[in-house]
């Protein structure tokens, strides 16, 4: 441990993300990526994004703002995009949270926990009910901010949009930011929920539904005030989050509904045969609305099959923690890669 960390640093547990070893080729059913790549129309705004990389991009990403806010018809100026929505969520951290308590599940994205620590926010976990949904009448009770990840991660269990409203509804005065993440997987986002509550702010990425993990795309939606106070945010850090490539794609990302409709659905209909085959392999799994399922075997220990899995070639994630230590995360590939889990699975739960 260097001698020059400050305080902070020194007393720290990263996040830790997914594995990604380059021993042999895997198939990758851990880190909640699209298995399918994105629409064509990227690869033309690529080429076209090229010929003006000398000049640094627009810092207000002015172009992409106005497609999100068509998209989902709201004002441009409800519109805030940064590098990923890891950055958005930290920006959120340092916008609002600073020198306050907040509240969020105790099995929830992980990164919370290490944001409030890093920015020195005090924080309260609210356990999650036994069938791990979110116990809605202790977040009723609090006063503290809130943020909630619907659906859940790594849960995938989701709560409905008349659930939320109530939220809002009942403290008004109660900051709530909601992580739709995985919300284009079955789930009902509460961006039309903006123009009647100005305590609730919507984080999203293009990481998952849009297949552009690779280019850091996130997003914030809310009334301009809140917007406001992400920007300054934003132009203490850095005024060019999110590069001249990176807008160019994630534009075209947004046009091609079509194409997003089609993937989005393919991944929902493999993750119900998913399930399907995990049940009848006696898994329990939790009802997802995510691009993945969380589920454990009553007989076999989840780090053993997670193990046992990778040396098959089969990456899943699994989380050495309270309460979810025997569940194993598995992120939904293709119809051939799901296939070829459940045949690999089956092999190993026939082993003694």
């Amino acid at each position: 441990m260097s001698r020059f960390f400050s305080k902070i640093i020194t007393d720290i547990d990263p996040y830790v993300p997914g594995e990604q070893p380059k021993d042999k080729k895997y198939i990758k059913l851990n880190t909640n990526e699209n298995p399918y790549p994105p629409t064509d129309n990227i690869y033309r705004a690529i080429e076209e994004a090229k010929r003006d990389i000398r000049l640094y991009p627009d810092p207000e990403n002015q172009n992409l703002k106005n497609e999100i806010a068509g998209y989902y018809q709201i004002e441009e100026n409800q519109v805030f995009v940064g590098n990923g929505s890891d950055e958005v969520l930290a920006f959120c951290f340092l916008a609002f949270f600073s020198e306050k308590k907040i509240a969020f599940a105790d099995i929830t994205y992980s990164f919370y926990p290490v944001y409030a620590k890093l920015l020195n926010v005090e924080y309260e976990s609210i356990p999650l009910c036994d069938d791990f949904t979110l116990d809605l009448k202790r977040y009723r009770e609090s006063d503290l901010p809130l943020i909630i990840v619907n659906p859940n991660a790594p849960t995938g269990a989701y709560v409905e949009i008349p659930e939320i409203e109530r939220l809002l509804r009942e403290k008004r005065d109660r900051l709530m930011i909601v992580d739709e993440a995985y919300i284009d997987f079955g789930g009902e986002t509460c961006i039309p929920l903006i123009k009647n509550y100005d305590n609730l702010l919507i984080v999203q990425t293009m990481s998952k539904s849009r297949s552009l993990a690779g280019l850091r795309v996130g997003f914030a939606m809310g009334n301009k005030e809140l917007i406001d106070g992400l920007n300054k945010v934003k132009n203490s850090f850095n005024s060019y989050t999110v590069d001249r490539i990176a807008e160019k794609v994630a534009i075209e990302a947004m046009k091609d509904e079509d194409y997003f409709n089609e993937i989005t659905k393919k991944i929902m209909d493999t993750r119900e045969r998913t399930i399907e085959a995990l049940e009848n392999l006696k898994f329990s799994v939790i009802p997802s609305k995510a691009n993945f399922v969380f589920a454990r075997h009553p007989l076999r220990d989840a780090e053993e099959l997670f193990h046992a899995l990778k040396e098959r070639g089969i990456l899943v994630r699994y989380f050495k923690r309270p309460r979810i230590d025997q569940y194993l995360r598995i992120s939904i590939g293709t119809d051939e890669e799901m296939a070829i889990f459940i045949e690999r699975l089956t092999t190993i739960l026939k082993e003694e």
